[in-house]
């Protein structure tokens, strides 16, 4: 997939360039059983994708697994670094961002790579700078929650309501979407969960 065009790291959209150019960040920590399916599933999406996977000191397959399915596959970059946490691994990723639109991708299938089009539908109309994604708003969650994380869920999504004046109904979902200059001028500092709140946090001050 051609890369774009990119002066002293701001992101030059291509007028030829049918499809939304997509940058997957994908922080990894011994995800063996499941990374090559999600990688697979973001390849066969209808878009121009960028795939980051960075590997957080997996000490399992994982890192194998990644180097033979990055061969021949110039828009897949990966990344290795000790285990630091998932929000470390995040921003290792961005300075390598080359596409308009940024969406982290756990690499456990929690979140199906199938529902980005749906995810980024706002921001490629140009009605949203950041999207995101809910496991509660339709209905039962995607998971089988422990009664009490989901309380405690739905309390967070409440008060960051009440605080920033949004509509949130699920704060820490980890399916996010932006428009990447705004992704990439976060200035993220936390390294391990905590970024989740921090991103939702820096969103909504925005």
């Amino acid at each position: 997939m051609p890369e774009p065009v990119a002066v002293l790291g701001s992101i030059i959209p291509r007028a030829e360039a049918a499809r939304p150019g997509v940058t997957f960040i994908v922080p990894v920590h011994n995800e063996a059983p499941t990374i090559e399916e999600v990688l697979e599933r973001v390849e066969r999406l209808d878009l121009d994708a960028q795939i980051i996977v960075v590997d957080d000191g997996s000490t399992d397959a994982t890192p194998l697994i990644l180097q033979r399915w990055q061969t021949g596959r110039p828009y897949v970059t990966v990344l290795r670094q000790a285990n630091a946490g998932k929000g470390s691994a995040i921003r290792a990723a961005a300075p390598h961002v080359r596409r308009e639109i940024v969406v982290i991708q756990d690499a456990d299938l929690e979140y199906d790579p199938a529902d980005v089009p749906g995810l980024i539908e706002p921001i490629v109309r140009g009605d949203a700078d950041v999207v995101f994604g809910s496991r509660l708003s339709g209905g039962r969650p995607q998971r089988a929650y422990m009664f009490w994380h989901l309380v405690g869920n739905r309390f967070l999504s409440l008060l960051t309501n009440v605080l920033f004046n949004t509509t949130l109904s699920d704060m820490e979902t980890g399916y996010k979407a932006f428009r990447a200059d705004v992704f990439c001028a976060l200035d993220l500092r936390q390294d391990d969960f905590a970024v989740e709140p921090e991103i939702t946090a820096k969103v909504c001050r925005r």
